[in-house]
């Protein structure tokens, strides 16, 4: 292989031709619009961070665009139909696990309580797979230098933590509704 041949084959992961670029952008503008469209239309739901359910619908939407801009067989009608299915199925699945109690317990997780009281509940970090110190950086991250001024220690069904001080009751309707 001559130097020239060798250049241009090492050189063709860079650039090919400016056709390729050229479509990127005519698809990419559309399409990117028409998401942001189709998700306005369909309401702040649809890219909550509520469940696991709701992550993938999110990474989703990531994907199918990056197919939309890089497959040079993609047309901008399938990244829309794409789209469009994706908050379709999700609308579905949300609206029927808020009427169906089988299909909620399915998709969604339920908060579950780690820490109360001053004790940490080894059972339920065990099978949420989280540490003391993670509940302690959490509750270092809400300000609190002691744990003895936590209430309670919360992971959220988004995965976030939540801690909330001892002044707070810790019998409240919060603390006591769908935890684990």
């Amino acid at each position: 292989m001559t130097d020239h041949n060798l250049l241009m084959t090492a050189g063709s992961w860079v650039f090919v031709d400016w056709g390729n670029v050229i479509r990127v952008v005519a698809i990419g503008v559309p399409a990117y619009a028409a998401l942001i469209l189709l998700l306005r239309v369909s309401g702040n739901r649809t890219l909550s961070k509520m469940n696991a359910f709701d992550l993938v619908i999110t990474v989703a939407f990531g994907s199918t665009l990056a197919s939309l801009l890089l497959s040079p067989t993609a047309t901008l009608a399938q990244g829309v139909t794409a789209f469009s299915f994706l908050i379709a199925a999700q609308f579905v699945i949300t609206w029927l696990s808020c009427r169906w109690q089988p299909l909620q317990r399915l998709i969604k997780a339920s908060p579950t309580m780690l820490y109360t009281q001053g004790e940490f509940r080894e059972v339920a970090m065990q099978r949420e797979r989280v540490t003391r110190v993670e509940i302690e950086a959490a509750a270092r991250q809400a300000g609190h230098a002691h744990l003895d001024t936590v209430g309670a220690v919360i992971l959220e069904t988004d995965g976030s933590i939540s801690v909330l001080p001892t002044s707070n009751r810790a019998d409240g309707d919060s603390l006591t509704s769908g935890l684990k």
